[in-house]
């Protein structure tokens, strides 16, 4: 009698395993400091590149993102239209121009002349200054953005200081005109691999404790590790591992 011929078992296909080093957990450690929402918000991201849409979706729907604490502090002659939370100890003051939806977190405080607007949240005891503009990103906690710079389409982590006249950029200009709304999708080099934002617009991941010297411009798809000393210089772009020296 012929026995039956036995099929071998198949193997089930390999899961590609996730570069750390573009996984919000790189960039962003302290989730005690960020804050019960970012730290939820982070946890949801598997890429980096999966934040901004995210954070965009939740500010469109504040309450079902369990965005419900706003008994903080809107001052006499600040400049509020949309819809904006401000959390228990966050502060606008007289003056600041805030276009929402934004959230600005416990503690937080956004002085006289600062501009936010388009979908951006301020971490816990961050503050933002007069000249600051800060669009469709998020900040960390303990943030210092206190004198003129632009932060957009951005993740920015904790303790990071903007130096005066610092920038992020997030549109491709090195194709051509430049066009609204902007059609080419910015990739980013990590290693030997690149990746795709899915995204026309993306500025910078910046780590925990960066500090941008005054006026450092960083270019679309620039991605710099926690711990990063950056010296003195015009532009920046690309990948910088934690813990880098830049001169």
């Amino acid at each position: 009698m012929s026995l039956p011929l036995l099929t071998p078992a198949l193997e089930p296909p390999a899961v590609p395993v996730l570069d750390e080093r573009i996984t919000p957990g790189y960039y962003l450690r302290d989730g005690v400091r960020l804050g019960p929402y970012i730290s939820g918000l982070l946890e949801r991201c598997s890429t980096v590149f999966d934040i901004k849409p995210a954070l965009t979706a939740d500010l469109d729907r504040p309450e079902a993102a369990g965005l419900i604490d706003n008994g903080g502090v809107i001052e006499d002659g600040a400049h509020v239209t949309g819809p904006v939370i401000v959390q228990t100890g966050a502060r606008i003051e007289a003056g600041a121009r805030v276009i929402g939806p934004v959230l600005v977190c416990e503690g937080a405080v956004v002085s006289a002349g600062a501009l936010l607007r388009d979908h951006v949240v301020i971490g816990p005891r961050a503050q933002v200054g007069s000249g600051a503009e800060i669009t469709r990103s998020l900040l960390g906690a303990g943030i210092f953005a206190k004198h003129a710079c632009f932060i957009g389409d951005s993740v920015i982590g904790s303790n990071v200081n903007f130096g005066a006249f610092s920038s992020t950029t997030g549109l491709l200009s090195s194709a051509g005109p430049v066009v609204e709304p902007a059609v080419k999708e910015i990739t980013v080099t990590v290693g030997e691999a690149r990746y795709g934002t899915g995204q026309t617009k993306f500025g910078a991941v910046v780590g925990d404790g960066v500090i941008l010297p005054a006026a450092t411009v960083l270019s679309p798809g620039t991605l710099i590790g926690p711990g990063t000393v950056i010296y003195p210089r015009t532009q920046l772009g690309g990948f910088m591992p934690t813990g880098s020296r830049i001169r």
